[in-house]
């Protein structure tokens, strides 16, 4: 996350998204705070502009997350948001978390955030607006980072929602054999109403 010196400003917080197969990446820059429903509100933002124009006949998706912040292997936000996610998409929504303390090894980290930062190496980050172009201009040999005018994510995501096992238990959730704990497949079906 990054503050601006000026209080007016607030933050900025960069969630990403990285397509591994045609080397692409798209960020969101929010303003409020990284939760859970911001993480899959990029998500959603990613696969309604660009991931069903790209991949038509889909009908399953793998993420590959980091085992902590808001998309973790424990946080049940997480799992409740990709729930309704999977059930408006239709989509079987794979995730494998990496284990504990090898973000180093996801490749978000090394091909898409670390070229972004070294984009904006020296040059003061005065604005979201500077922050998004910038992250926008970032390629690399046959990366390209894509944006769009909603790039900026203004909304506003409240934190302390309390979810609890029984909740998550609610929707349609597989934990696979290996590891459980952090890898989960959650199915495309209609979510919950009580939920």
């Amino acid at each position: 996350m990054h503050d601006f010196p000026d209080g007016q400003l607030g933050k900025a917080i960069p969630y990403g998204i990285y397509d591994v197969s045609a080397n692409t990446g798209w960020v969101s820059v929010g303003t409020d705070r990284d939760t859970s429903g911001f993480a899959v509100a990029t998500l959603r933002s990613w696969w309604d502009t660009l991931g069903r124009t790209c991949y038509p006949a889909a009908d399953r998706l793998l993420i590959c997350a980091d085992c902590g912040g808001s998309n973790g292997s424990r946080v049940r936000a997480w799992k409740i948001e990709l729930a309704a996610f999977a059930a408006a998409t239709g989509l079987h929504v794979t995730v494998c978390h990496l284990p504990p303390g090898t973000s180093k090894w996801n490749k978000i980290e090394h091909r898409l955030f670390s070229q972004s930062t070294m984009n904006w190496r020296g040059r003061p980050l005065k604005t979201h607006q500077v922050i998004v172009d910038l992250i926008s201009s970032t390629t690399t040999t046959g990366l390209t980072v894509r944006r769009t005018l909603d790039t900026l994510d203004t909304r506003e995501y409240p934190i302390g929602i309390a979810y609890t096992e029984a909740d998550v238990a609610a929707f349609p959730l597989k934990r696979h054999d290996f590891h459980g704990e952090w890898n989960h497949s959650l199915l495309p079906t209609d979510t919950p109403s009580d939920t």
